[in-house]
């Protein structure tokens, strides 16, 4: 059986930057090294008490916070006018 942890913010740890439950890995950083190139497999074995429930996890909480993005455009002006 696979327990997924769930992405909490604790003001007391990483200064309250969302992190995975019982760690100390940030969200932040799991994202970093997805977008950076990293695999899940090359992940899991740097932080081998991760499990692919917990990436899948950050990228929940990532994709939720994509969603729920509020963008307000601003009026501009075009060249010469």
């Amino acid at each position: 059986m696979t327990t997924t942890r769930d992405i909490i913010i604790n003001p007391k740890v990483m200064s309250g930057k969302p992190i995975i439950a019982g760690t100390r890995i940030t969200v932040e950083h799991i994202l970093e090294l997805l977008s950076g190139g990293w695999s899940e497999p090359e992940i899991l074995r740097q932080f081998p008490h991760l499990k692919k429930a917990d990436i899948a996890a950050v990228l929940q909480y990532a994709t939720a916070l994509a969603k729920n993005e509020q963008v307000f455009p601003f009026p501009y002006e075009t060249a010469g006018g």
